[in-house]
């Protein structure tokens, strides 16, 4: 019995098309066959001997790729540049491609890999379980194997595939950031809860979190004073005045001092009893302001919360 198709000649291996097919359909698809060339086949078929499962499966599918590639040739046209048949992936964002890639077989996510650039490549292989990332990787390094017309054919397929995606959406997907900004839209008591919950059960995500979050004691522990200078210049004078209320004095010192002199004059510290949220109101509004001057530039946040005070 033939188990190896390495060792079928081209004659044998259209005379296994023959068996499988009849003669007269061989004959209909090989359209460049001449009669001499029949008669060869014919004799072969002849006084081969039994043909496993497996290799007819594989005289098939590589006559198959074959008629897909001249398809696919004639299609595009005789042009003298080289055919691209994966350009298509470069117009597809992550997402798409994740969701294209993913239900299909090894093999597939492997010819895949190998044509998108390395950040793609490493979203994609991201999502995949360890197994499927192993056998992904052991297949991009045989695809020298893969007959070209195999190629070919799959590029086809996904592209005609592609065409039914769903549309890019702008969306969120969550993390550190975002909750962040939540946390940061509560009142100082119930951010103080979430964080500590947080840090416990998710140690990880709360070191995202630090990146993104600002709490009124970062401002005094992390911003050297000429950030805190236009910080606070930013903002109206009442409204430091407010904030101010109950910290120590060294901490309301040296606010006023990166106030400038006009200003200086002019701030009263609030007497009397105020309720808690007009001072908090008041520490809020001071953040925004921050991440306001974050968001255009002034600082990054995450270059020096939790990792030391900025230097002028």
């Amino acid at each position: 019995m033939i188990t190896d198709i390495k060792r079928l000649s081209g004659l044998q291996k259209v005379a296994i098309l023959f068996n499988i097919l009849g003669e007269g359909l061989s004959i209909t698809l090989l359209k460049e066959l001449t009669k001499t060339d029949i008669r060869k086949v014919r004799s072969v078929a002849r006084d081969m001997d039994s043909v496993s499962f497996k290799v007819k499966k594989h005289v098939i599918e590589q006559f198959y790729y074959s008629f897909v590639s001249e398809k696919f040739q004639s299609e595009e046209g005789a042009e003298d540049a080289p055919k691209k048949p994966f350009a298509f992936l470069v117009d597809l964002t992550d997402e798409q491609l994740i969701s294209m890639v993913l239900p299909e077989d090894t093999r597939v996510k492997a010819i895949v890999m190998a044509q998108v650039d390395a950040e793609k490549r490493t979203k994609v292989l991201e999502r995949l379980d360890p197994e499927e990332k192993g056998r992904v990787l052991i297949e991009m390094g045989t695809l020298d194997e893969v007959p070209l017309e195999a190629v070919v054919s799959i590029a086809s397929d996904l592209q005609e595939k592609s065409h039914f995606l769903p549309k890019t959406v702008d969306f969120s997907r969550g993390g550190g950031k975002d909750v962040a900004d939540i946390l940061g839209g509560m009142d100082p008591e119930d951010e103080s809860k979430y964080l500590e919950a947080i840090s416990r059960d998710a140690p990880a995500l709360a070191e995202e979190i630090k990146k993104y979050h600002l709490k009124w004691d970062d401002i005094f522990e992390f911003f050297p004073d000429n950030l805190i200078r236009d910080l606070m210049n930013s903002v109206e004078l009442d409204l430091i005045a407010m904030s101010m209320k109950g910290m120590d004095e060294e901490a309301v010192t040296r606010v006023k001092n990166n106030l400038p002199q006009k200003k200086q004059a002019m701030y009263e510290p609030v007497e009397g009893a105020v309720s808690k949220r007009e001072v908090d109101n008041a520490r809020k509004g001071i953040i925004q302001a921050a991440k306001q001057m974050e968001k255009d530039g002034a600082f990054k946040l995450e270059d020096f919360i939790g990792g030391g005070e900025m230097v002028e």
